[in-house]
């Protein structure tokens, strides 16, 4: 059966973008919206009170990813960017069922996926939570479009910990790399998906321990061109040059979702604590 083409038209151009994540990690995804589309306004969730999603049952994950899209469609959203690969790996199915047509939904696992199929890629490592590895979406996703890449998934869970206490550029962090990146699942892998979007916090330093050996993909800016082809599909771009608005929401206040925050959208941002 067809499926019904997705109908937009109650949406304005106006309206904000809508993302959200378990923590700082969809800042990365948020950043690069930011950029690519600097006339946007944005509303970000931050569910830093049960991080990591990760270490989290599936059906706690889909309780936590359907009440923060609610909230998010209550604001009046335009579009709802799940930037958390563990909520897209758990969850989608249920935010879209949730969602029904109103607006657009873009998760940052599909659109990765089908980039790495349809370019030069033969082994293909990617590593993840262990929520987003144990839904083997990744190998799924790529597979459907591409069945022979040969995709090796890796559970890398000390990670987002790290990541969200703030340890970057910190010994600790290049001692977890290291004896991730070392296992024998990715010794022979050309392409290297970061499956979290807190991984980019790390890009750097992964991208020191291969050299120019391995491709790391940078899954931000391919979430983000996915938005803007879909929000330009549906007329929803917004062309109004004006001041854009940034409003962040948290389950819980950390200094380090403070720290990241303004130093990627400027010291002026306020955060707002917002219970589930």
């Amino acid at each position: 059966m067809k499926k019904k083409k997705a109908d937009y038209t109650h949406l304005s151009a106006n309206q904000p973008i809508g993302i959200f994540d378990s923590g700082v990690g969809g800042l990365t995804v948020a950043k690069e919206i930011k950029r690519l589309l600097p006339n946007e306004d944005l509303i970000y969730f931050g569910d830093t009170k049960h991080l990591p999603y990760g270490e989290k049952s599936r059906e706690a994950i889909v309780g936590y990813s359907t009440k923060i899209t609610n909230f998010l469609l209550e604001k009046n959203c335009k579009a709802i960017v799940i930037a958390c690969n563990s909520a897209t790996a758990n969850a989608l199915q249920e935010v879209q069922e949730l969602v029904a047509d109103r607006v657009p939904v873009i998760d940052v696992i599909s659109p990765v996926a089908e980039k790495v199929s349809y370019e030069i890629h033969n082994n293909v490592g990617v590593i993840a939570t262990k929520a987003t590895v144990n839904s083997g979406l990744y190998k799924k996703s790529i597979r459907k479009h591409n069945k022979f890449i040969k995709v090796d998934e890796l559970a890398t869970p000390l990670l987002v910990p790290a990541i969200e206490e703030g340890f970057k550029n910190h010994p600790i962090t290049h001692s977890i790399i290291y004896n991730y990146l070392s296992n024998s699942k990715l010794k022979n892998i050309e392409t290297l998906i970061l499956g979290c979007t807190h991984y980019p916090l790390l890009i750097d330093e992964i991208k020191q321990y291969y050299g120019n050996r391995v491709r790391v993909i940078d899954s931000p800016n391919i979430v983000a061109n996915q938005l803007k082809m879909i929000l330009d599909k549906h007329h929803l771009l917004n062309e109004e040059n004006h001041q854009s608005t940034y409003e962040f929401f948290l389950s819980d206040i950390t200094k380090n979702f403070e720290k990241i925050s303004k130093k990627f959208f400027g010291k002026s941002i306020e955060l707002e604590l917002k219970s589930l």
